[in-house]
């Protein structure tokens, strides 16, 4: 009986030593898939990325509740033919800015943000990836210096200003505020930040339980990037508006992407993009809400890969 249990022991402690010589080969082979997180100095505040790959660049701009982190479903397969870039912006994680006042937010600082990125890492013209609030700031970046980009793709971006052209566009723009917007900002007032996240997120998803049905580590994920959020919750004047005529200017090619399933204010505003612009493509991704590339990865990545390859 003790030699059998010897026996025993000895293949448990053999089959343990086998275990941990081969699992040292998978954590380096994770460790090589983590990208060291850097940081430059851009208008007086360190700004965080990170990047991998070789070949022609290809910039990330998260959207509002995001970072760095909102991009990992595109970055192993954009990286097998590209440099891969992607950064926090201003006020995510894991950068230290603060917000004197909420009232004070718009989105200039962000523009003048990756406007001084692209110049500072010398990257020549790039293209560039938005989602939602990052794609608008992406937007104004290719007005303001085309000479930085080489193609823009852009994935609902809140451009609330095109709504004025859109049949309706006012209603859904009242709706949103009247149900998310406003009620989000109240919470935010009151300190009940995940509250206020929650309305937030079930408004821009179509979703009411949107934000309860998230994995706890992208629950967590967003609300360490709530200083975002209640800066736009609270304020009117975020953003800059853009006309019609001034998107026409635009020469760079444009791919404008949706999901199926997204809440009616983003389709409006990608109507009227379309519209506008002379040299753009838009595509509609199945099973996708505003979520987009983490909706539907697969799809996203196939599409945006052609267009990005095609130019």
């Amino acid at each position: 009986m003790k030699k059998n249990f010897y026996t025993i022991l000895f293949l448990l402690m053999l089959f343990s030593l086998f275990s941990c010589n081969r699992s040292e080969p998978s954590t380096a082979a994770d460790q090589k898939k983590s990208p060291e997180v850097k940081s430059v100095l851009i208008n007086g505040d360190s700004i965080h990325y990170i990047e991998i790959g070789s070949g022609d660049p290809v910039v990330f701009v998260h959207g509002t509740l995001g970072d760095y982190r909102g991009f990992q479903g595109q970055l192993d397969t954009f990286a097998t033919k590209h440099r891969i870039i992607v950064y926090s912006r201003r006020y995510a994680f894991p950068d230290k800015q603060t917000i004197n006042d909420s009232l004070d937010y718009t989105i200039t600082p962000h523009i003048k943000d990756l406007t001084e990125f692209l110049k500072r890492l010398d990257l020549g013209p790039v293209h560039l990836i938005g989602h939602s609030y990052g794609a608008s700031v992406a937007l104004h970046v290719t007005l303001d210096h085309p000479e930085l980009v080489r193609t823009l793709t852009l994935g609902e971006p809140p451009v609330i200003s095109l709504l004025n052209n859109a049949v309706g566009g006012d209603t859904v723009w009242e709706n949103f505020e009247t149900k998310f917007k406003i009620p989000a900002a109240e919470e935010f007032k009151k300190g009940n930040n995940e509250r206020a996240v929650d309305i937030f997120v079930a408004g821009v998803l179509g979703d009411s339980l949107a934000f309860s049905k998230t994995p706890e580590i992208y629950r967590d994920m967003m609300m360490e990037n709530t200083l975002e959020l209640r800066g736009f919750a609270l304020n009117d004047e975020t953003f800059i508006a853009v006309t019609c005529n001034a998107l026409k200017q635009i020469k760079r090619p444009v791919l404008l992407v949706g999901g199926a399933k997204s809440p009616i204010i983003f389709p409006s505003i990608l109507n009227e993009l379309e519209d506008c612009l002379s040299n753009e493509q838009r595509v509609i991704l199945p099973n996708a809400s505003h979520g987009l590339q983490n909706d539907n990865a697969s799809e996203f990545n196939k599409i945006t890969l052609t267009f990005i390859d095609s130019h």
